[in-house]
């Protein structure tokens, strides 16, 4: 059995130093999607749609892993794209205002049907209320600048700062906020957390 490392396919998207803001083409990938909206570190809503993301994900995982096409792969990493009607609701850290699109990237050989029935059987086995407002969608962000944040979500401004500067310094800024999020946040130190930030640009 072929086992297929997505992250090292996908390299200069997944694997990015903290040292230097950098400029990439992003391709069309494909994702999981759910919308929402609300404090994530108390919203029902964003705790469900977490649960719903990668109960489908790692479904779909064992799915292809006993089928016949030869092939094991780990799940990918949670990401979110975060804006708000008013910017300045990030500013002043209110939560409650932010809006959200949470995703999980499934890898290009797995096929459609695979991840569909992966939703059902979630949706008939383990009764997750989120389960039906997932949807199958190609997202295409292109140029785009990122860089690494190690440490809390909390003293992520600077980093984005950087972004920010790197890119009004040579276009302009577009589309939503892109975290990446590295790190397992329930076993590693807050310090430690790995987050990329990614901001599309024209």
């Amino acid at each position: 059995m072929e086992k297929i490392d997505v992250r090292k396919r996908l390299s200069s998207l997944y694997r990015v130093s903290h040292k230097e803001v950098v400029e990439m083409d992003v391709p069309p990938l494909r994702y999981l999607m759910i919308d929402g909206a609300g404090d994530p570190n108390t919203s029902p809503d964003y705790a469900r749609a977490v649960e719903a993301l990668f109960s489908v994900s790692y479904t779909t995982k064992f799915a292809v892993k006993k089928s016949g096409l030869g092939i094991d792969y780990g799940v990918m990493p949670l990401e979110g794209l975060w804006w708000a009607d008013d910017w300045s609701v990030f500013t002043a850290n209110d939560r409650g205002a932010w809006k959200w699109t949470m995703m999980i990237l499934q890898p290009d050989f797995v096929p459609e049907e695979m991840i569909r029935r992966a939703i059902g059987d979630v949706a008939e086995k383990k009764k997750l209320p989120a389960v039906e407002k997932l949807r199958l969608e190609e997202f295409h962000e292109g140029r785009s600048a990122q860089i690494l944040h190690i440490g809390p979500f909390t003293e992520e401004g600077p980093t984005i700062q950087r972004v920010h500067d790197f890119i009004d310094a040579r276009s302009a800024r577009r589309g939503k906020h892109h975290e990446i999020y590295l790190s397992d946040i329930r076993r590693a130190a807050p310090e430690k957390w790995k987050t990329i930030i990614r901001q599309p640009m024209e």
